[in-house]
């Protein structure tokens, strides 16, 4: 097997020793995994650069990650089915996704560990900060020139500022950097743009410099670029540069994928602590780490070496097109920068010829080809829509026609969402990283519908019972709408902004071999992909997709989208994944002070509980139709009282606009 050594480093109670319904408690088994693997192995070959790889004498490439393995303590008493948890910039997020634990390694409501999942992850990306305590991180090799010599080339890192800076690390949220070459590179460039995507400023070579700040003193440092006048909040800084050292990045992925597949068919003597207990695997991967599950599909990984089925279902969540910098050279995994070769052509599930480039492809090409594909629901929220690239998934490139996934896919909308859940606890000021927005946060918790999801999931692969229907935004039911196109209704609530630019995907040249990972920095990016969002009723509330309580049976407009606060720059430009709380009035007087046109919610719901009974009735056909779990109704119920306590409480009070309307 490619797993040569599973090191466990501990092996302690989960949760405290916390017993879990029906399955009781759980270990929780930390180590690292040692993994080598034939660069020449047909399930192999796909990863870009592997064959520049260092070989062992036995000609295979090693690569290796920390892992966390949470079983019960009797195998036996479990549902003999491991969930993967894809870890995010090196965090682990399914407990937080599933659970709704309040910390990324607390059991929270049980829900995984009550079902008898056995939870997994292990690191796979290569830049993960190395010296950040906590954080699951993985080590590949670096790709070097048939001589021995390090690889170089051209890197576009990009970044946009929330305050004035003069200095910014070349890498995203402090991950390692691709360091400059040479210092005094003469060919490197910096360029500045008001908006992402927008017309480029060239800043000339005199006035900034590869150096960061030491107190008041400027060190030359090839890992940062430093501009004297500052780079100024909410604009978008884009350097290109000459590099060296190429790490094989797409090595990555084979850690999940061997991990996994030693654990299902794996022996006990070999050290497999689930050795004849895991019958099904399934896995999840939210933001970064859904685009890593689109990359993986579209690379074909998920069978192994053996042709054994590794993962049966995958649940991307939030990765609306996006497939990440997972397998190119000098990629970088935790980009959000636009142009990137990971937001790039093909996009839906099926074969799709690109008018561009006449290549034909699609996101599952390979598997479709090898007749094992696996059972997929891609997962969305408003965000990935008003972020320009959702609606890719299922509209052609031309924006003329809805297109069906296949017959393995299921494509969901969670309306009225922002792209992480959102929190009871209101808030419009920074307690978060990053900036603030002119409205309140999104306050939908969507959670319940992703526990929906994994057990609706695990059915299909199990017991061949299919799940719920697609439900998203349509071009032939005029569901899916130009963004532009809801600007009146937003405008008329008071206090309210609109976005002044709507983003897009453009079609951009990366390259000739751009779909082999060989990618051309900075190109010259053409004409935008139509872009599509979900449309609104008169409230603000988004009418397709699955519709929580919250939309259904509302108290606020929710909106996937948040303007940039003035303070960081760009007020009329969204934040990234960011959405919106836009209380209704709670009286008839506070909606006649204000002038908002939306009723208010005295006149909406006769009582308290009048609200509480549509809500219930609003879950319960969630319920039925399988997008919701029975389980949840108490929780979704709680949540509204709280929403409803919370939001009645809130009096007329105008939010100071930030333009000249």
């Amino acid at each position: 097997m490619a797993v040569t050594r599973l090191e466990v480093h501990s092996i302690r109670p989960f949760a405290g020793g916390a017993v879990f319904g029906n399955t009781g408690p759980y270990r929780q088994i930390v180590g690292s995994v040692h993994v080598a693997v034939d660069p020449d192995h047909p399930a192999n070959d796909v990863i870009t650069d592997i064959k520049l790889a260092p070989r062992d004498s036995s000609g295979r490439a090693h690569c290796s990650a920390d892992f966390t393995i949470l079983q019960p303590e009797d195998p036996a008493r479990g549902s003999h089915r491991i969930v993967f948890d894809v870890v995010n910039r090196g965090n682990p997020t399914i407990l937080t996704n599933l659970n709704s634990a309040g910390q990324r390694l607390g059991a929270g409501n049980g829900f995984l560990m009550r079902h008898g999942y056995t939870v997994v992850w292990c690191g796979w990306q290569y830049d993960v900060p190395p010296d950040a305590a906590g954080l699951v991180k993985a080590w590949v090799p670096e790709a070097l020139n048939p001589d021995g010599s390090p690889i170089s080339g051209r890197i576009s890192v990009a970044f946009q500022p929330y305050r004035t800076i003069q200095t910014h690390s070349l890498a995203d949220r402090q991950h390692r950097t691709h360091p400059a070459s040479d210092i005094n590179d003469p060919d490197a460039t910096l360029v500045v743009r008001e908006f992402q995507d927008g017309p480029a400023e060239v800043i000339p070579r005199d006035q900034w410099s590869f150096a960061r700040l030491d107190g008041e003193e400027v060190v030359p440092d090839t890992r940062y670029v430093y501009c004297s006048s500052g780079f100024q909040p909410g604009k978008v800084y884009e350097i290109t540069y000459t590099t060296t050292g190429a790490a094989v990045v797409g090595m990555g992925m084979l850690a999940p994928r061997d991990l996994v597949s030693f654990l299902r068919y794996g022996s006990a003597e070999d050290g497999n602590p689930c050795a004849g207990d895991i019958e099904h695997a399934f896995t999840f991967g939210r933001s970064q780490s859904g685009g890593f599950l689109r990359r993986f599909l579209y690379c074909g990984l998920t069978q192994d070496e053996q042709d054994r089925p590794v993962f049966e279902g995958l649940i991307p969540l939030v990765a609306g097109s996006g497939r990440g910098e997972m397998n190119q050279r000098f990629g970088q995994p935790s980009t959000p920068a636009r142009p990137s070769a990971g937001r790039s052509f093909p996009f839906h599930d099926t074969l799709q010829t690109d008018p561009d480039t006449g290549r034909t492809d699609g996101l599952l090409a390979r598997l479709d080809a090898s007749g094992k594909t696996p059972r997929i629901l891609l997962t969305n929220t408003s965000a990935e829509y008003w972020s320009g690239h959702a609606s890719l998934i299922h509209t052609t490139m031309d924006g003329a026609a809805d297109l069906e996934p296949s017959d393995n896919v299921r494509i969901y909308l969670y309306s009225g969402t922002q792209h992480g859940p959102g929190q009871l606890n209101l808030f419009d000021v920074d307690v978060r990283e990053g900036p603030k927005g002119q409205q309140l946060d999104n306050s939908v918790d969507y959670r319940p519908l992703l526990r929906a999801a994994l057990k609706n999931v695990d059915r299909w692969v199990t017991e061949g019972v299919e799940p719920p229907p697609s439900s998203h935004p349509r071009l032939d039911d005029g569901t899916a709408v130009p963004g532009p196109e809801q600007e009146s209704t937003f405008r008329a609530i008071p206090g309210v902004n609109f976005p002044e630019v709507h983003k897009s995907l453009f079609r951009t040249n990366f390259g000739p071999e751009a779909h082999s990972g060989l990618v051309e920095p900075a190109p010259t990016s053409g004409e935008p992909y139509p872009n599509y969002v979900p449309k609104v009723d008169s409230d603000g509330n988004e009418i397709p997709g699955i519709r929580l309580p919250d939309l259904a049976v509302s108290l606020a407009t929710y909106a996937g989208w948040n303007l940039r606060h003035p303070d960081n720059g760009a007020p009329g430009q969204i934040m990234p994944q960011i959405g919106s709380t836009i209380p209704f009035p709670a009286t008839r007087a506070d909606q006649e002070a204000t002038g908002d046109p939306r009723p208010s919610i005295e006149e909406r719901y006769a009582s308290r509980e009048d609200f509480l009974d549509q809500v219930r009735q609003a879950a319960q056909s969630l319920i039925d139709a399988r997008y919701m779990l029975p389980e949840d109704m108490d929780t979704v119920t709680e949540q509204a009282a709280q929403r409803y306590d919370s939001l009645t409480a809130i009096r007329a009070e105008v939010p100071a606009a930030t333009d000249d309307d």
